[in-house]
């Protein structure tokens, strides 16, 4: 078996697989004799029909087939004897067999990329400090009481004034006739100031009262955020049922009942501010992550096709379960594959690229995930999720994809633990601007 292999790129390379004469003519003997025995000819008895009578019947299936069985027997051994790490799916160029020849077949394949190697003791690194403060906590607890509020009809008999829930029937018309996106609509709530028709909607309604009447025209803008009411004048006819307000409950030991497994607000308190410092916490570990790949994924590498399409098809799946939760799909937001695909594209090879240089670290750092750290983890992972131990233990086991996926993503926070572990650090304060509020873990 001769083998030649000729770069494409850096990480695609083009394996010609030539497989001598007399191998080919040996499987095609084989083939035969065994077609031979177990054929049914007519006019043959079992194992008595001539070859010349098999070959003009089954050829082209025993070629085929023989074909296949020499790239099956073959290609194996010629990444290992070129020690090729291929990655991905080959993709097979196979020629018709000639009986009387060699048999030569090409394969593409791509690569893991080779990195060097990556020294990492002693890389500075910055670690904010922040820090959760009680008027944080203050918010979360304004926050719950918005939660459970109730609204409530008002005792005294009165107009409708700004802040008021108004309980409405309505209907808009266009052009003096009934308008499907404006139809009539019964007990509809809304509170004034909150623009949810529009602003200028909200006016109207204030000064009317329970049981009144009202007729006006609203033009809405050519940027309305509805497309089917943008720049339209729509006569509305509201009559008003009922004015309500909202009871906000007092901060205190029978709001924390009402949460669930809180006995007095300072419990609730407690878990807000845990919660509060764990996201500022996981903000500072995303941070120094981010400069660790900064500092140190500094290697210009080709991004092997395969990867890429791997990591794209993860993150659009991501997309499409989230917009599936929302109970929309990608024909209602106007997007396609094809869109995500060029949206998402620039992230999932910088997703690459980093997954690449972790390995990288892995592989050189000899890095394992020992039976207890697995066990660890496992246990975590029931604690978080809520499912049983055993039911999780026994998925991995019987899905070793899974696992050994598992084992990565766990081993690639064993990196970044090391990393750090050896880095030079400074600690700092925060800057005076209020951290972003997506690092504030809410009370549920």
């Amino acid at each position: 078996m001769e083998v030649t292999v000729t770069d494409i790129n850096s990480v695609k390379k083009k394996i010609q697989i030539q497989i001598p004469r007399e191998k080919v003519g040996k499987e095609l003997d084989d083939a035969y004799l065994k077609l031979k025995k177990d054929a049914k000819i007519k006019g043959f008895r079992p194992g008595k029909a001539p070859r010349s009578v098999l070959e003009r019947l089954f050829k082209k299936d025993v070629h085929a087939d023989v074909a296949g069985s020499l790239i099956q027997n073959t290609f194996i051994d010629a990444i290992k004897q070129e020690d090729l790490a291929v990655i991905g799916t080959p993709d097979i160029d196979s020629p018709e067999l000639d009986p009387n020849g060699s048999f030569t077949y090409d394969v593409t394949v791509e690569l893991k990329p080779e990195l060097s190697p990556i020294e990492f003791n002693g890389v500075e690194l910055t670690k904010t400090l922040y820090k959760m403060s009680e008027s944080e906590v203050d918010k979360q607890i304004e926050m719950l009481q918005k939660q459970l509020a109730e609204n409530k009809p008002i005792k005294d008999k009165r107009a409708v004034i700004d802040g008021d829930i108004v309980i409405i029937d309505y209907e808009g018309l266009k052009d003096g006739e009934p308008f499907e996106p404006t139809q009539k609509t019964e007990n509809f709530s809304l509170t004034i100031g909150q623009k949810l028709i529009s602003e200028e909607f909200d006016k109207q309604l204030i000064g009317m009262n329970p049981g009144d009447q009202k007729e006006f025209l609203i033009k809405f803008p050519q940027d309305y955020f509805n497309k089917d009411l943008a720049n339209l004048e729509i006569t509305f006819n509201v009559t008003l049922k009922e004015i309500r307000e909202e009871i906000i409950p007092a901060a205190d030991d029978e709001l924390a009942k009402k949460l669930g497994d809180f006995k007095t607000l300072e419990d609730v308190k407690i878990k807000i501010r845990e919660n509060l410092q764990e996201g500022y916490d996981k903000r500072s570990e995303q941070e120094l992550q981010e400069q660790i790949f900064e500092k140190l994924l500094t290697q210009n590498f080709e991004v092997p096709d395969t990867l890429l399409k791997m990591e794209l098809d993860g993150i659009i799946a991501d997309a499409e379960m989230r917009f599936s939760q929302s109970n929309m799909t990608l024909d209602q937001l106007g997007l396609s594959r094809e869109k995500l695909e060029e949206e998402y594209r620039d992230l999932a090879e910088k997703q690459v690229r980093r997954h690449l240089f972790l390995s990288k670290v892995i592989e050189q750092e000899n890095m394992e995930m020992s039976e207890a750290e697995l066990e660890t983890e496992f246990e975590l992972f029931s604690k978080n999720t809520g499912q049983p131990l055993d039911m999780i233990k026994n998925y991995y086991k019987q899905n070793p994809d899974q696992m050994d996926g598992f084992k990565h993503a766990l081993l690639e926070k064993k990196v970044f633990d090391l990393i750090v572990e050896k880095a030079d650090i400074k600690e700092v304060e925060p800057k005076s601007e209020e951290p972003d509020k997506g690092s504030d873990k809410e009370q549920e």
